[in-house]
């Protein structure tokens, strides 16, 4: 029996993370992945870049990307063991937004300070479908049994 989580518990834990990795495709059809840092704002991931940087090519020549979030565990008084991170991952689409199209609020969370801002722009994702998790909202002892650590929940939260 898998575990069931609501959309909205796995938007909170989204939302309480700021890494995380983020595929896209080439124009050669090969698959890449690179580490982000994202805010949330209206169900949508929200990534500053520099608007020549290779993820922002290859996401204007291929809008459909996938992101893992990984969600750190850790023994409570013993942080040197190693314990694997909890997961959420789901595909969407992604698209390119002149800093002009993104609110000032949002900007200023994405850019905290001015200077490069001129080369910059924004990368909204719009999740897709399902949020696959592993290991959220379950104990580590959990987290060994597989079965009791999935899940599964629709992006929409309305």
């Amino acid at each position: 029996m898998s575990l069931q989580l609501t959309s909205q518990q796995v938007w909170e834990n989204v939302a309480k993370n700021s890494f995380a990795v983020l595929g896209v495709v080439t124009a050669n059809d090969e698959p890449r992945t690179v580490g982000i840092v994202y805010v949330v704002d209206d169900h949508k991931l929200y990534i500053g870049a520099e608007k020549t940087a290779w993820k922002t090519k290859h996401i204007e020549g291929n809008p459909h990307v996938s992101v893992t979030v990984p969600i750190p565990k850790r023994v409570p008084l013993m942080p040197w063991i190693k314990v694997p991170a909890a997961t959420i991952t789901f595909s969407g689409t992604a698209k390119i937004l002149e800093k002009q199209d993104v609110g000032a609020e949002l900007l200023e969370e994405l850019y905290r300070h001015d200077e490069g801002r001129g080369r910059w722009c924004a990368i909204e994702v719009t999740p897709a479908k399902d949020f696959i998790t592993y290991g959220v909202g379950v104990s580590l002892l959990t987290m060994r049994s597989p079965a009791k650590s999935r899940s599964r929940a629709p992006v929409a939260t309305r």
